[in-house]
């Protein structure tokens, strides 16, 4: 039976980011997320970048539910990529 003063796990929520991948000269992919400012990581290719991004995503999220925080993301966010000829 538990007691009745026990913390009930919250309920797990999907959240869906935006990320920005930057191909290095150097090689690999700096990762941005800019819902969530100062998460940054770097992955030696694509598929390591996304890995990596998932990674930090999952820390960041960690840490505001640690501070009590609100978990903020890109859900209700669209976005269109425009070329414009110059």
């Amino acid at each position: 039976m538990k007691d009745s003063h026990e913390k009930k796990d919250a309920p797990i929520q999907n959240h869906t980011y935006r990320i920005l991948l930057s191909e290095e000269p150097e090689g690999g992919f700096t990762v941005n997320v800019p819902s969530l400012p100062g998460c940054i990581t770097y992955g030696n290719d694509l598929k390591h970048a996304l890995e990596m991004a998932k990674e930090a995503i999952e820390g960041y999220i960690e840490v505001l539910h640690e501070q009590g925080e609100v978990v903020p993301d890109d859900n209700k966010t669209l976005e269109y990529a425009l070329t414009i000829a110059a």
